[in-house]
């Protein structure tokens, strides 16, 4: 059975499936993993070990030795990615309503999923489309891995009133320290860096598990709609607002729009939020299918804009004239 290959070849498949499996066991054989040992603790009670190390990794990878336009390119997409993302979920907070939603959308789920990029998905577009200075700007991009960006949005959120309670110092450092120590370890150590590499990719169906053991599918369905227009949203507005950002400064359009994503570890920030503070766990469960949705959606349409603004700029003769 060639399981690793079909799941590759779903959008998001090592995160998503993983998680549906286990929300199916959770909703209908919820006591099935619950007998204590090392199997409760690995697929029922591990999410958040799981998260932390996955946190650590993504660290490790983030290089402090970026320079130049690369260093220009990353900074400006880092910026614009997680600007478009926040004034949206102000604006959800601001109009959402009794429920606390935004045209079904958790404002939870708005902020992690369109400040959170698919770095898998930016390589192999600017790998078609743009220059190796593109490519180099991701390491900057690692920075929107994980709750740290979400964190900063909520917490400026916290002081304009606009959501219940802030993150403390304490808890901010407890969920950004795995991210600072990996990152020390990885820039100290490029055999470290690589080491830790070879772990990411394995730790995600597992935290993925772990996660989906704590969804019921009612959730889903109460989700699954507004998981998708959060995907289509995130592609028009954040991939839109990259374009014509990097078209503006005369840098290739067509990288601006590769950060037009959900990435498939957005599904953690919800739990990494809830455990800095609790006053988001209302909506973590909603939150958490609304970004496994936005995942698959972006992932799908993102690759057919860009191919679409692609064939329009090589019909006008204007690739060739970005740098």
């Amino acid at each position: 059975m060639r399981i690793k290959a079909t799941l590759e070849k779903i959008p998001g498949g090592m995160m998503v499936v993983p998680l549906l499996l286990a929300a199916t066991i959770n909703t209908f054989f919820p006591d099935m993993l619950r007998i204590g040992g090392f199997t409760q603790s690995l697929f029922v009670d591990g999410a958040n070990t799981l998260i932390a190390l996955f946190l650590l990794i993504a660290g490790s990878q983030i290089s402090v030795k970026n320079v130049g336009v690369s260093l220009g390119k990353g900074a400006t997409l880092l910026g614009v990615k997680w600007a478009v993302g926040a004034i949206v979920g102000l604006l959800a907070f601001w109009l959402a309503d009794s429920n606390g939603l935004f045209l079904g959308m958790a404002p939870l789920a708005i902020i992690a999923a369109m400040t959170n990029s698919n770095g898998g998905m930016y390589m192999a577009l600017v790998g078609q489309y743009g220059k190796e200075d593109d490519k180099a700007a991701y390491s900057l991009l690692a920075l929107n891995d994980g709750p740290f960006l979400t964190m900063i949005a909520l917490s400026i959120f916290g002081t304009m009133g606009f959501v219940d309670g802030m993150f403390s110092i304490q808890s901010f450092i407890a969920v950004l320290l795995p991210i600072i120590v990996g990152m020390v370890l990885g820039n100290l150590d490029s055999e470290l860096k690589d080491f830790f590499t070879k772990a990411s990719d394995v730790l995600i169906p597992f935290f993925a598990f772990a996660l989906g053991m704590g969804i019921n599918f009612k959730a889903i369905i109460e989700g699954g709609l507004s998981g998708i227009l959060l995907g289509v949203i995130t592609v028009i507005l954040t991939g839109g607002a990259g374009y014509l950002v990097f078209k503006w400064i005369g840098w290739n359009p067509l990288v601006g729009a590769s950060e037009g994503t959900t990435a498939g570890n957005a599904v953690a920030t919800p739990a990494a939020i809830v455990a800095a503070n609790a006053a988001f766990a209302g909506h973590a469960e909603l939150a958490t299918v609304q970004i496994a949705a936005s995942v698959v959606t972006t992932a799908i349409l993102l690759p057919i804009v860009i191919g679409f603004l692609a064939k329009r700029l090589e019909e006008k003769d204007e690739l060739s004239t970005y740098n």
